[in-house]
């Protein structure tokens, strides 16, 4: 039924039908080993089957009574340090870790034949008891073997924890004390910063990164997480072996995130990241200052209108026998938003646990407090969403203590140790007791209360909980551990992702800007800074005449506005030379006894420069009269945008812009062009119209058909008259200009006067005398003033990041910090 395969050929490829004729298959086939060889290559599954067998025995029935009375993680305690085994023992931790197991399973059989011949002994003395006691006719059952087999074997436990306990101590004292003989040359030589403070270091710089690069989502760091008041800043705490969080009793006191460096050092010292000062972490009076500025700092960072804030605040803690590891203390999950909260606080408080948690190389210290019920929880069911594998999760019990107390069934909390009460898995469990509850104990008294209340407590003598699973210890231990290793996984994992996306943008620098070094926004605003100092010195280079040009414009703005409308305007309307150079005098006597002396700038003006009328030269005339040309040109132009403002477009911009005029607009045209007519019939007309030639203007408009009100032709008539005047002093400035010979005779036969010409001489010799004045005093002493009123503005700046960002922007900016940041982490991955 197998159909004729040979018209498909043409399907196989022309080079499978010629591979014969380049492979000679016979000798392929001859150096294959034949079946015989093959089998002895594969292992003896009859030795493997007898070491099964073997490994058997171990945990046969004459062994149950060691295995129901002491589990492997307790054995693990007792070869061990808990430095080495407090997180491997865990029950579900490193299940998976078989070379750890093999490496155990020698001393796992010694310590089971030291077990077995103390039965052996405990069977012998209880049967020549029971010789010894047969008429009393009474056996020792196996439960009451078991028991004295229990306390005896939890008296040898504790009796190991405590040597173990002394020991490290004493180790603990000669690490500090080898410290502290290193820190004696602290000031001698520049120390190079610790692998911890480095990796610190990225996750701060990372953390401000672009997102689009997601680099801060892929380090390690302890995310410490748990329902408010649950006890987690006490966790904090008791790890950090101080008390350096602010506290307060049912309210939310961490309102942003706080970043913890922990690392070993001979002294116990705090700092924040952006900051020099040192807490004495062993004093008092620091403490308390310690915790009022991170109070501050988090109720500054919160922002106007919300309760919780996103910015992370950075501290470090060092001091002898800490445990080196990063830890983020988050706010507190709520299930209701109470009175004083932000709407959407329960909301932002979620979201910024799920950005933490939601990276896969975070460890989460998930808090659950265990005087309160279970059923309550609320970060459990969040972590179990972050983390449904338990990989990365560390469960922590607080509040053992009162839970022991108020616990009807202590097989409760066992079920919360062993995970089988939450919907959520865990690589370790463990409980913890940090305090009874008062804000002013000490970290030695809350240790002191901790170790004494497992030693008697119930739940180990019962074996309910396991020696390696209490005291924050053990638990600091077994986190640094996990820490440490997540750390070595992830950074050799990315190792290559990040020198590819430094290649990367390496290459996009040398493309765009070749011939340019690659500089930070720290090094370009040092540059800059360094720039405007090099300008403010310059500044005594610049030429006196430069100088007294720049002031002496200055001055005018400020007092040209005056000297037009309060003492020319006025002058110009009477009738001969004496009285137009009476009312100047006056005017100018007026301003500088009573307006100039109230001025800042004006206050050196020199008085004497107003009272001279002799000009000297042809140049300072004609000097006065482009001064004078250049005012009234000024205040020409402004009045005509005036008028064009008061009556609209002509008919030009009307035609060209297609825009018409407003019914206000021709009323005040035609009003205007009556007002003409009226300058026209007397060119000398005085500058205020009289009442019989506003109502004249008036009926005039009337008898076309327009009702004007009289203030509004007072009020066009002040522009209208104020272009016809500056129009004719400026034709008449113009006539001055041949005036200077007639002036050095006082205009004696000569119909020609020249008085406006003066004033404007006086006011510009004013403006010289006054700014060559003003900068002398600038080159003496306001130089140097201004030199350092800018260091210290530039010093303000450079302290404020915030306005480094805002004022040094850019591609070239933004790629050159990129840089920078991947080449600090090239250097956390080389330490």
């Amino acid at each position: 039924m197998m159909p004729d395969l040979d018209e498909y050929k043409w399907i196989v490829p022309d080079f499978i039908w010629e591979l014969e004729e380049h492979i000679d298959l016979e000798k392929l086939i001859k150096a294959i080993p034949d079946a015989d060889e093959l089998a002895k290559l594969l292992p003896d599954f009859d030795k493997i089957g007898e070491s099964f067998t073997s490994l058997k025995g171990l945990f046969s029935p004459g062994y149950n009574l060691v295995s129901e009375v002491i589990g492997a993680s307790d054995l693990l305690l007792l070869l061990g340090s808990p430095g080495e085994t407090a997180f491997r023992a865990t029950d579900q931790g490193y299940d998976n870790d078989k070379q750890y197991k093999k490496g155990l399973l020698g001393e796992l059989i010694l310590l089971q034949q030291q077990i077995q011949q103390h039965e052996e002994e405990t069977r012998r003395a209880a049967g020549q008891y029971n010789m010894g006691s047969s008429q009393q006719k009474r056996k020792v059952s196996d439960k009451e073997k078991v028991d004295q087999l229990q306390e005896e074997l939890l008296r040898t436990q504790l009796k190991y924890q405590r040597m173990l306990e002394r020991l490290e101590k004493e180790n603990k004292e000669l690490r500090k004390l080898v410290l502290q003989r290193d820190d004696k040359g602290i000031h001698q030589r520049k120390l190079k910063k610790s692998l911890i403070d480095m990796y610190s270091e990225v996750l701060d710089i990372l953390s401000d990164y672009d997102a689009s690069y997601n680099t801060q989502d892929h380090l390690p760091r302890v995310v410490v997480v748990g329902d408010q008041s649950a006890g987690k800043t006490s966790v904090l705490e008791m790890i950090a072996q101080a008390r350096i969080f602010p506290r307060g009793s049912g309210e939310m006191m961490t309102r942003s995130p706080v970043k913890v460096t922990l690392s070993e050092g001979p002294h116990h010292v705090a700092l924040f990241k952006d900051s020099s000062r040192e807490f004495d972490l062993t004093k008092e009076e620091d403490l308390a200052a310690l915790r009022h500025e991170i109070e501050i700092r988090m109720r500054n960072s919160v922002k106007e209108g919300c309760t919780v804030s996103t910015e992370t605040i950075s501290l470090s803690v060092k001091g002898p026998g800490l445990q080196r590891m990063v830890l983020v203390d988050l706010p507190g999950v709520i299930s209701t938003v109470t009175s004083g909260m932000a709407p959407d606080t329960k909301e932002t408080i979620f979201s910024i646990s799920k950005a933490y948690m939601q990276n896969p190389n975070a460890i989460i210290l998930c808090i659950q407090d265990g005087s309160v019920d279970a059923e309550r929880s609320i970060v459990t069911d969040l972590v179990s969403q972050m983390d449904p594998q338990g990989k990365r999760t560390i469960f922590v019990l607080t509040k053992v203590d009162l839970a022991e107390k108020n616990v009807a069934s202590p097989s409760r909390i066992q079920q919360i140790i062993e995970g089988k009460l939450f919907p959520m898995k865990a690589l370790g469990y463990f409980a913890v007791v940090t305090g009874k509850g008062n804000s002013s104990e000490s970290i030695e008294s809350i240790k002191e209360y901790e170790e004494e209340f497992f030693q008697n407590s119930k739940l180990l003598k019962t074996c309910m909980l396991k020696a390696h699973q209490v005291t924050t210890k053990n638990l600091s231990l077994a986190v640094s551990d996990c820490f440490w290793k997540m750390v070595r996984e992830s950074v050799e994992q990315q190792a290559d992702a990040f020198k590819a996306t430094r290649f990367n943008l390496e290459t996009e620098w040398k493309n765009n800007y070749p011939r340019l070094r690659e500089l930070d926004r720290n090094e370009l605003f040092e540059k800059a800074k360094n720039e405007i100092l090099d300008e403010v010195i310059s500044l005594t280079q610049v030429t006196p005449k430069h100088w007294e040009e720049i002031l002496q414009k200055t001055l005018w703005e400020r007092v040209s506005t005056h000297v037009i409308e309060n003492i020319y305007l006025p002058a110009a309307q009477t009738m001969n030379s004496g009285t137009f150079n009476t009312t100047v005098d006056i005017k100018l006597k007026q301003w500088t006894d009573k307006q100039l002396p109230n001025k800042a700038v004006e206050r050196v003006i020199q008085h004497n420069a107003l009272e001279d009328r002799s000009i000297s030269d042809k140049q300072q005339w004609d000097a006065a009269i482009h001064f004078m040309e250049e005012t009234l040109q000024s205040r020409l132009k402004d009045t005509e945008s005036v008028i064009e403002d008061m009556v609209g477009p002509d008919w030009k911009k009307r035609w060209l812009y297609w825009i018409g005029r407003t019914k206000e607009q021709n009323i005040r045209n035609e009003t205007k062009n009556e007002l003409e007519k009226l300058i026209k019939c007397n060119e000398e007309h005085a500058a205020y119209l009289a009442n019989d030639e506003v109502t004249t203007v008036r009926k005039n408009l009337e008898a076309r058909g327009i009702t004007v009100d009289p203030c509004l032709i007072k009020d066009t008539w002040h522009q209208i008259y104020r272009r016809y005047f500056l129009k004719t002093a400026l034709n008449h400035c113009n006539l001055c200009r041949r005036g200077f010979y007639y002036y050095q005779r006082h205009f004696v036969d000569s119909e020609l006067e020249c008085n406006d010409i003066v004033l404007f001489w006086r006011i510009q010799r004013m403006l010289a005398i006054t700014a060559n004045t003003l900068r002398q005093q600038l080159t003496n002493t306001e130089v140097r003033r201004l030199e350092k009123n800018v260091k210290e503005v530039l010093e303000d700046f450079a302290e404020d990041n915030e306005k480094k960002v805002k004022l040094l922007t850019g591609k070239r900016v933004q790629l050159a910090e990129d840089l920078s940041k991947y080449l600090l982490y090239s250097v956390l991955e080389l330490a």
